[in-house]
């Protein structure tokens, strides 16, 4: 599938199309290792497109790439605030820990 047609996808009609070439790829290497088809390059052509797919779906996570998708990005975004602040208010409790967990180890040696 052609990369314009895929960011002209919606998140939903995107993991749809995944699902749908991961299943076909999942077929196809099944039936090249019962010796039914030769479809090598068929192969790698799905595998092309699934990464094609998650490249689209990481970059409208990260806000990239154009702004037709930006609101689907800050959607994504109002539901991931509470992970990213208890793990901001993890993050300093640990090299709090292992600050004072190097302090309090060393030892002088008479």
């Amino acid at each position: 599938m052609e990369l314009e047609k895929i960011r002209n996808l919606g998140d939903n009609e995107l993991a749809v199309e995944a699902n749908k070439a991961a299943e076909q790829l999942f077929r196809l290497r099944f039936q090249l290792t019962l010796g039914q088809t030769d479809a090598v390059k068929k192969v790698r052509l799905l595998r092309k497109d699934i990464a094609r797919f998650k490249t689209i779906v990481r970059e409208r996570e990260l806000g990239l790439h154009g702004a037709e998708h930006k609101a689907d990005a800050v959607a994504a975004e109002k539901k991931k605030p509470a992970a990213k602040k208890t793990a901001a208010k993890k993050a300093p409790k640990k090299a709090a820990k292992k600050a004072t967990a190097k302090s309090g180890t060393k030892k002088e040696a008479r």
